[in-house]
């Protein structure tokens, strides 16, 4: 029995198919009208629109990667940190979004108590605080204190693409204390802690709206495999995070520390048992454990009223030894000035001295270490080029991935460091033009070592953001658009009364984020657009590289050790076992004159392929690595001429080997030749 409609049917089919093709792949599990998954069943009333059509994209690819992109260097709730008044906002409430959006009581009627916009940012702080549902003034590209991670926002990202996000808890205590708004403590532990429980909070009332635990979007994920199950799922997979100044209380005052290795062991575990699994080592202030990049302009001036408040000591420079330096110090006029005691005043640095004379100190290696045996991500963003050039030598020592740059604070020259270590590297959210300079001039090594690129957005971070490029700039967002997986349609942003538009508003907050890689796409093109979707699994790379990461065995340890000479002392041996006892507090020290050796008898034959040095201050400046089967016959295989001190590692073809031999040439110093240790492995 033939139908007369059949006709119509078969051309409505095609039209499907059509479409299917023009608008992009079907989603990998096809979900009916009733399972939208990605829909909430219970979201407030009345709440911030998402402005995104579609099912988020879920599923790996064939050969078995994550895709999506990866925020990571953001700070949802830092609105609780710096004595809570400082960020304006809250990221989400019972209460609703009028109680989530509203300013600091102090910003009104006219914002004239902003204070901390016009230290930082100049002007007068001036601006309409009322945020739901005008949101005439804020958030905005250009303010420092506002809201800019509101739940839905950071929803309307991850519907764009977004399937990593690092929630940085962060503080500072000094500001905190000088600030002249506050309604709770300055301790910097206490507020990292109140923000880790805020943020599993979160995930709780997310879930609410999904019908239960597990089933929201906003996941915290506690290691590679989880994240990797969750963006399976489509969702957003969240990693801790912290970046603060006085880590586990390691200040210093007048260079003298005020924590302890005990300390620093029980600070990171209990950030470990919180889920932290990345963490800078300083920020801002130089502290106990490491030096600082400086900070530009007028904010550079006001961070070093706050070092000298906090430590004691304004930043110090020398001229850099390699072409590496950190950020010129900021010298123009700060209101913050004010604080310092009277007499006092902010010195000024000469132009060709841009490197912070302070690096990775003792204490700072052994936080260093104790990550390494926690398999924890290190930030090296805000560490001085001296103590991330260290931090690397110990990684490379270890062949350690574990090495993380998220906001574009790190030196450029050390790029290559990070990526053949296993690394990953992220940029800061600049403007599209700028991020896109930038993408292009580290392209090429991102397709040598095949990785994706990263943005840090830094929301909440006192930080500005992208500015708009204008509704007739050329290549501009147009709306609506899709997403770079072809599979959601986004049109603008509209929270309360306000409507977003990314042309006239730039990056003003988290829900921009979509719009701002469209306009990256628009000026860049597909490729660095490509370059960020493979962001995701990159980081997770890094990280899943970092957990699996296994210590080499050293040869050397306990080995018999003996040497050309040994330096007296009435008080201390130097003898050669101290060089290879796995005791950095002890050291092997020669007599001074240059032709020196040291020899260490592994026991029995091995394959021998790496030796790592760590030198005391009195280093060789040109020495070779020698091995012998028999303790007669040498052979060498390395050498340099160029040694600077520090912790170098020589590697070479693995050589059967039972003794191998350090043979100083020349000094870099007026002393003898000085090891804290000899490690030997197999590759």
């Amino acid at each position: 029995m033939t139908d007369a409609r059949r006709p119509h049917t078969v051309v409505f089919a095609l039209l499907l198919l059509v479409l299917a093709v023009t608008f992009g792949p079907a989603p990998a599990t096809a979900a009916g009208a009733d399972d939208a998954w990605w829909l909430p069943t219970a979201r407030p009333d009345p709440d911030s629109q998402i402005g995104v059509t579609g099912e988020p994209f879920r599923g790996t690819t064939p050969g078995g990667e994550v895709r999506g992109f990866v925020d990571a260097h953001d700070h949802l709730f830092s609105n609780e940190a710096f004595g809570g008044r400082l960020i304006c906002g809250k990221v989400f409430s019972e209460a609703g979004v009028a109680d989530a959006l509203k300013d600091c009581p102090e910003h009104y009627p006219d914002g004239t108590l902003a204070v901390f916009d016009y230290i930082t940012h100049g002007g007068d702080g001036r601006h309409d605080p009322v945020g739901w549902p005008t949101f005439k003034d804020w958030p905005a590209y250009d303010s420092m204190t506002h809201q800019a991670n509101y739940y839905a926002w950071v929803e309307r990202a991850w519907r764009g693409g977004q399937r990593v996000l690092v929630n940085d808890l962060v503080t500072n205590g000094v500001i905190c204390s000088v600030y002249f708004f506050k309604d709770r403590s300055c301790d910097e532990m206490t507020s990292i802690r109140l923000q880790a429980k805020l943020t599993y909070d979160l995930q709780a009332y997310v879930d609410r709206m999904y019908g239960g635990t597990g089933k929201g979007w906003f996941r915290v994920v506690t290691d590679s495999a989880q994240a990797r199950q969750v963006i399976e799922q489509g969702k957003l997979a969240v990693v801790l995070g912290v970046e603060t100044s006085e880590p586990f209380g390691c200040k210093q005052v007048l260079d003298l520390p005020q924590c302890s290795k005990a300390d620093i062991d029980k600070g990171l575990d209990e950030l470990y048992a919180l889920g932290v699994r990345s963490m800078f080592l300083c920020h801002k202030f130089d502290n106990a454990l490491c030096g600082v990049r400086f900070d530009e302009g007028g904010l550079g001036t006001a961070i070093n009223v706050g070092q000298f408040l906090s430590t004691g000591t304004f930043w110090k420079t020398e001229k850099c030894t390699g072409p590496q330096h950190d950020n010129p110090i900021g010298t123009q006029p700060s209101a913050a000035e004010a604080d310092l005691p009277a007499g006092t005043s902010v010195p000024r640095y000469d132009s060709d001295a841009q490197c912070n004379t302070r690096g990775l100190t003792a204490l700072g290696e052994y936080a260093v270490h104790g990550m390494m045996q926690r398999k924890m991500m290190l930030e090296i963003d805000h560490m001085s080029v001296k103590a991330v050039g260290r931090a690397l030598d110990i990684f490379e020592s270890a062949r350690y991935p574990g090495v993380l740059s998220s906001h574009s604070w790190m030196d450029m020259d050390w790029t290559e460091r990070v990526y053949r270590l296993g690394g990953f590297v992220a940029q800061y959210m600049h403007g599209s033009e700028g991020f896109v300079a930038e993408a292009a001039r580290t392209k090429a090594l991102r397709d040598r070592y095949g990785v994706g690129y990263g943005y840090g957005t830094d929301f909440n971070g006192v930080g500005s953001h992208p500015a708009p490029r204008g509704a007739d700039a050329p290549r501009r967002v147009t709306y609506p658009f899709r997403s770079v997986d072809g599979g959601s349609v986004l049109d603008r942003q509209v929270t309360g009364e306000r409507t977003w538009d990314v042309n006239t508003d730039g990056g003003a907050h988290a829900g921009l984020i979509p719009d701002w890689i469209e306009d990256i796409r628009q000026v860049g093109g597909q490729d660095v657009a490509a370059d960020l979707f493979r962001g995701a699994e990159s980081y997770l790379g890094t990280w899943g590289a970092t957990e699996h990461h296994q210590a080499a065995v050293n040869l050397a340890d306990g080995a018999t050790a003996t040497a050309s000479s040994t330096e007296w002392n009435p008080f201390t041996s130097y003898a050669p076992g101290r060089a290879v006892d796995g005791n950095r507090d002890t050291r092997w020290a020669a007599d001074w004159s240059d032709d020196q050796w040291l020899t260490a008898d592994l026991g029995a034959t091995h394959r021998v392929g790496r030796v790592t040095l760590d030198w005391e201050r009195a280093y060789a400046r040109s020495y070779r690595v020698e091995l012998s089967t028999d303790g007669t016959t040498w052979r060498t295989v390395w050498s340099t001429t160029t040694g600077d001190g520090g912790l170098d590692t020589a590697t070479f073809a693995g050589t059967p080997a039972r003794w191998v031999r350090v043979h100083g040439v020349q000094r870099g110093t007026n002393w003898g030749y000085s090891l804290y240790e000899m490690t030997v492995h197999s590759d």
